[in-house]
Order: C-alpha cells, then sequence, then structure tokens
C-alpha cells in the first residue's frame, strides 16, 4: 500500500497465514484494524481495492491496519473452509497481531459475514471499539447479528445499485436488529469510482 508496508508471517490452524501491516506515520496509535477481505474463490485477496480503501481509512485515523490472505488465497495454506475456517484465521491473526488493546474488525462482502461471525463469538471478552462492514453478504451468507452495544461503534455501508448483493437483502438482515445502514446512492458492489467516499465516510465514522 506504501513504503512502510510489512510483509507478516502469522501461523493459523491450516499453516501459514500471509498478512500485511501498515501503522500511522506518526502520533499515539489507536489500537490495531484487523481487515478481512472478499470471497477466496471469486478472486478476494488482501489486495483488493475496498480492502486497501479500508486500510488506509484506519491509518488515516490513526489505527495499526492489519490485512491478511484467507487459507488458500495467496500465499496463506490451506483450502476454503465455508467460513468456517476462515473465521478461525481471523482468530488466529487477532491473537498474533492484536493480544490486548483496543481492537477494530473490519470486512467486505464475504469478510463481512466472516467478521460478523467472530465479533459475535468474541462477545463479551473483547468486544471491538470500532467495526466496519462494507457490501456485507447478506443474500448469500447466514450473517450474525451485531449485539446492541455495539450498535454506536458499527459502520454497516452499501451501494444503492450493489447487484451482487442486493441492498434489500441488508436491510432485511438490519431491520430485526434496528441496525442503521449508511446507504450510498448510484455505487455498486465494488464501489468504483466511489472508493475516495468510501474511506471518507469510514473515517468520519472512526474519528466520530
Amino acid at each position: 500500500m506504501n513504503a512502510t508496508t510489512r510483509t507478516l508471517s502469522l501461523q493459523g490452524q491450516a499453516g501459514h497465514i500471509e498478512a500485511l501491516l501498515d501503522e500511522p506515520a506518526e502520533g499515539a496509535v489507536q489500537g490495531t484494524a484487523v481487515i478481512a477481505h472478499p470471497h477466496p474463490l471469486f478472486g478476494g485477496t488482501m489486495q483488493n481495492k475496498v480492502v486497501q480503501t479500508l486500510a488506509r481509512a484506519f491509518v488515516q485515523s490513526g489505527w495499526r491496519a492489519v490485512r491478511f490472505n484467507f487459507r488458500g488465497v495467496g500465499a496463506s495454506e490451506g483450502t476454503y473452509d465455508e467460513g468456517r475456517g476462515e473465521a478461525a484465521d481471523m482468530f488466529q491473526v487477532i491473537a498474533q497481531v492484536a493480544p490486548e488493546g483496543p481492537l477494530a474488525l473490519a470486512g467486505f462482502s464475504f469478510g463481512a459475514f466472516v467478521t460478523s461471525h467472530v465479533v459475535q463469538a468474541l462477545g463479551d471478552r473483547r468486544p471491538p471499539q470500532q467495526l466496519v462492514l462494507v457490501g456485507t453478504a447478506a443474500s448469500r451468507f447466514e450473517l450474525a447479528p451485531v449485539a446492541l452495544d455495539l450498535h454506536e461503534r458499527c459502520l454497516v455501508l452499501h451501494g444503492e445499485l450493489d447487484d451482487t448483493v442486493p441492498l434489500a437483502s441488508v436491510m432485511d438482515w438490519a431491520r430485526p436488529q434496528s441496525l442503521p445502514i449508511t446507504v450510498i446512492p448510484g455505487c455498486e458492489h465494488f464501489f468504483h469510482g466511489q472508493l475516495p467516499l468510501l474511506k471518507s465516510l469510514v473515517v468520519r465514522h472512526l474519528r466520530s
């Protein structure tokens, strides 16, 4: 992402996990953000433009940002596991890059699905200080609900014209929880032409 991006070698249940770390250039570090990428079987990697944009937003807001490849992607070992193994991967990354201190979690598309279940499993033991879910794949997977006490710390962003994950499916997931959704007008799933707006919305949320 920039000249200071560091490659991390982490260990997961299925073997090596490939990851990248970006840190704020100056000032106190707010904590560590762990960011999950889109579907491994459809080209999703930690180099995805939305994932990179999320990392930039966190770094600009004073957070250390860690992106990683799920099992079977890039140099990460293992094979696709329908979200179960991928959640285990995310837990292993958290344990190694952020064993203590403030934690933020974020995910895009399939990554948002995995992140929702990781947050649910963490429960009261380690609730994230910030939670960002983008293009949440509610039409394709069964997302975990977001606990009520996390709603103020949770930003859910979705494109109005998303034809990969229809907005209506995300509303159906959010409605029983009274969980607000921020809709970007005229935007589709991969936020083409809207990445600067995506970044600014995430930064505004993180700094509020």
